[in-house]
């Protein structure tokens, strides 16, 4: 009997944690700087396709729907630890930082970065483990070639 009551409990508590695929880890972290200055812009959803694709390789409908459903699934999360945890533990430390570079292509895509968003890509590049050095270093990778 504890035997199926502990099961019925692990159960239970398997269905309450979500499951996010790096796919959607990733979709959800670039989604949240789209909308981290309250001001979305075409300009920014464009980057924010743009810089996905260059994360996963999916067809037309696949990313249509991981767009979407990133963007839900941004929009209902309490914090970004369920996201970068997917990544520290699928993706090396080359691909976090190219997260973080995507993360200020996107910032920057309507040409001005808003204090909120700069915030959000440092507690994201802080819960990924990219080293200081290299946020900094991605950002004016990203300023240079936005000149």
């Amino acid at each position: 009997m504890l035997k199926s009551f502990l099961k019925l409990f692990e159960d239970s508590h398997k269905q309450n944690e979500p499951a996010y695929t790096v796919e959607l880890a990733t979709a959800a972290l670039l989604s949240e700087i789209v909308n981290a200055d309250n001001q979305v812009t075409e300009t920014e959803r464009e980057e924010y396709e743009k810089q996905l694709r260059k994360h996963v390789n999916v067809d037309d409908d696949a990313m249509a729907l991981l767009l979407k459903r990133g963007q839900e699934t941004a929009d209902d999360a309490i914090d970004l630890v369920h996201f970068t945890q997917v990544l520290n533990k699928h993706c090396n430390a080359d691909e976090r930082v190219r997260v973080v570079k995507s993360l200020w292509s996107i910032a920057y895509a309507d040409e001005s970065l808003a204090p909120l968003e700069e915030s959000t890509i440092r507690q994201i590049a802080d819960l990924l483990y990219v080293p200081h050095s290299q946020y900094i270093k991605t950002k004016l990778d990203v300023v240079e070639n936005t000149q």
